[in-house]
């Protein structure tokens, strides 16, 4: 396949990941709700835009997506000016939205009646990760559609599996979501108590995160979170629309997430503290605010 591709949302995460892609000597066509936006990214890595996901779309042999939810991705996608109006048979949507499982089947089954492969493909790993071109890309769909896709993936990943069929990624993403809940809720946790027990927090974290207790988000967050300082990273207000993602397959597939289900309770209490847009590392805040009171 020749290296042409689209890319649809130009947020914190697309922005570098197509920047990456055309760096990668792929000719890109990007599309942004905002054309500012396209505009800029043009200016800075080349390429050209489109006003509409379907004028973006048409010639490419890959089309990548990384908007904001379900309903997002269905508008970019679905319709006489979505993505699946401008691709032709045989080319490749790779879907990098966290969103729900159904959606990816949803527009899985569209796409294969039009001879369209589709490719859910969540990331991890940040804004950092995005801007590194280090991000960690779990997939869905048929083996023959991911292998195709899993090349200009690598222009951004430092990691990209196939877990399984159409809807696998999403269901991956989602325990990766809530892992990462209950670990930011008990590194907050620990750091509180330390600090309470007047303790030198920046020694306790950094003896303990030479054992058992070591994560990501420890080694990663600490310093910040100790100094109180959450204005970057993944915002609390995504964080509550990927664990209401979790909570309602977890229904659905009846599955127990007691502390997933509490922690997004948490997340709620700091959105109502106003701290909607702060890193999800900022749950720490809420304990120093109940220490308070």
């Amino acid at each position: 396949m020749s290296k042409t591709a689209t890319f649809i949302g130009l947020g914190v995460m697309g922005y570098p990941m197509a920047g990456f892609l055309q760096k990668a000597g792929y000719d890109v066509t990007v599309y942004n709700r905002s054309t500012e936006k396209a505009e800029k990214w043009v200016a800075e890595y080349g390429g050209s835009f489109a006003k509409t996901p379907a004028e973006a779309a048409e010639g490419s042999d890959f089309v990548m997506a990384c908007v904001g939810n379900d309903d997002d991705l269905r508008s970019v996608v679905l319709g006489d000016e979505g993505a699946f109006a401008g691709m032709a048979e045989g080319s490749i949507f790779v879907d990098h939205t966290t969103a729900s499982s159904d959606v990816a089947m949803e527009l899985a089954a569209i796409g294969k009646e039009k001879g369209i492969g589709f490719v859910d493909a969540p990331v991890s790993g940040g804004q950092a990760g995005a801007e590194n071109g280090v991000l960690t890309v779990m997939c869905g769909g048929e083996q023959d559609d991911f292998d195709k896709a899993a090349v200009p993936i690598d222009c951004y990943a430092q990691s990209c599996k196939l877990m399984g069929g159409v809807g696998a990624g999403q269901m991956t993403k989602m325990v990766n979501q809530i892992c990462i809940a209950g670990l930011v809720q008990g590194l907050s946790e620990g750091i509180h108590f330390a600090q309470k027990a007047g303790l030198d927090a920046e020694k306790v974290i950094e003896a303990i995160s030479k054992g058992a207790a070591q994560s990501w988000q420890m080694e990663n967050r600490y310093k910040t979170m100790i100094a109180d300082q959450f204005d970057f990273g993944f915002a609390v207000d995504w964080m509550r629309k990927d664990l209401g993602i979790c909570l309602d397959t977890a229904d659905r597939i009846g599955a127990t997430l007691p502390v997933t289900a509490l922690v997004d309770q948490f997340y709620s209490d700091i959105q109502n503290m106003g701290g909607g847009r702060k890193d999800t590392s900022s749950l720490v805040s809420r304990l120093r605010r109940l220490s308070d009171n």
